[in-house]
């Protein structure tokens, strides 16, 4: 297998300006399974974004094997197990769950030592999952004019400094300033065209149109099995649980299906519609630190997101009250079908009771 050394999305660096130069050294091999897929099907009411999976237990998963994003070798497959995506939407928000197997490891304020995921949605029609978008311009030379079509929607989450079962992503402060950032949690909103620029929603190159409109539109928390307490956290309490303790990791996200982007910064859903995404892990590998372009990635090319129309359950409610008004008004009319009937046999009875007289005893 030829080895790539070009990062296909490296989120992961502290500082969200600046990312690392990678050259590809070969030609870029997928062998993509064409069967995966994740759906989001139309369940209202159900989710409580806290990192806990219990109301998650009846949604369908779709597994997928986690292989480097570099070489997507399955002997380099995470040894931790498979990760299970599940998504679903209300008719306004879009849900995630990302369900792993691992190990805990917590290092308050040192994320390249806890686990990290992110995911990768295609906004622009060019945009491609190798090379995180594929514009071919340089860092210096990117923008929104130069790179336009291969725009990449970007959240990360870097747990290092984010109370299990708390949210992070979105708010006042940060949405103040009109840009993707979380100072709280390290829950960001992004956009990308190639790894070399990379931005805040909001924020850009020089001389690149900036919105001071634009927000964090994702909200998270995170979750360990492993933990011993189940309604939450505070930061005193860190680093939660033993390192080293056996569990599976959990993290939730959700997001509105549609955004206030002006500038091809977010992707926007549509209900019965279909979307391209990713997903990536990062894990302190027997405790080592990993590093922004380490990361494992559910598959070595886009998978899709379809967006199921909630018109189903609808004529389904819709058809159960036509059954039951119908069901009612049938009932009303055996009643009174039966009442009817009753009332007639009566009658046939009460004249069948007079005694008969013959026309000759009559008294005229």
């Amino acid at each position: 297998m030829l080895r790539i050394l070009l990062v296909l999305f490296s989120l992961a660096f502290a500082s969200i300006g600046g990312v690392n130069s990678h050259e590809e050294s070969g030609e870029w091999i997928c062998d993509s399974n064409s069967e995966i897929r994740v759906v989001a099907d139309f369940n209202p009411g159900l989710i409580t974004l806290d990192g806990h999976a219990d109301d998650w237990k009846d949604i369908d998963g779709f597994e997928f094997s986690l292989l480097p994003a570099l070489d997507p070798d399955a002997e380099n497959e995470y040894k931790g197990g498979k990760m299970t995506v599940k998504s679903l939407h209300d008719g306004h928000d879009i849900f995630f769950l990302l369900q792993v197997d691992g190990d805990y490891a917590y290092s308050k304020g040192d994320s390249s030592k806890c686990p990290s995921v992110a995911l990768m949605f295609q906004i622009g029609e060019k945009a491609s999952y190798h090379n995180m978008g594929g514009c071919e311009e340089h860092s210096t030379s990117c923008t929104n004019k130069t790179c336009k079509g291969h725009e990449v929607d970007i959240m990360h989450f870097s747990i290092g400094n984010a109370i299990p079962g708390r949210l992070y992503g979105g708010n006042p402060v940060d949405n103040g300033e009109g840009n993707g950032d979380d100072r709280f949690g390290h829950l960001v909103d992004l956009y990308a065209w190639n790894p070399h620029c990379r931005y805040l929603d909001g924020k850009g190159p020089p001389g690149s149109a900036n919105d001071s409109r634009a927000q964090n539109d994702w909200k998270g928390a995170w979750w360990h099995s492993g933990f011993t307490v189940h309604s939450g956290f505070i930061e005193d309490e860190s680093p939660y649980a033993d390192n080293g303790k056996k569990g599976t990791y959990f993290f939730e996200f959700s997001r509105p299906l549609r955004t206030m982007d002006r500038l091809q910064q977010d992707v926007e859903f549509t209900i019965g519609g279909s979307s391209k995404m990713s997903v990536a892990f990062w894990y302190p590998v027997d405790g080592k630190p990993w590093h922004g372009s380490g990361h494992y990635s559910v598959n070595c090319d886009w998978v899709p997101l379809e967006i199921i129309l909630g018109s189903s359950s609808l004529e389904q409610s819709a058809t159960g009250s036509s059954w039951n008004v119908a069901s009612a008004f049938s009932l009303i009319l055996s009643v009174a079908a039966l009442c009817v009937s009753v009332f007639v046999s009566y009658r046939v009875v009460r004249f069948k009771s007079v005694p008969f007289t013959p026309m000759e005893n009559l008294q005229i």
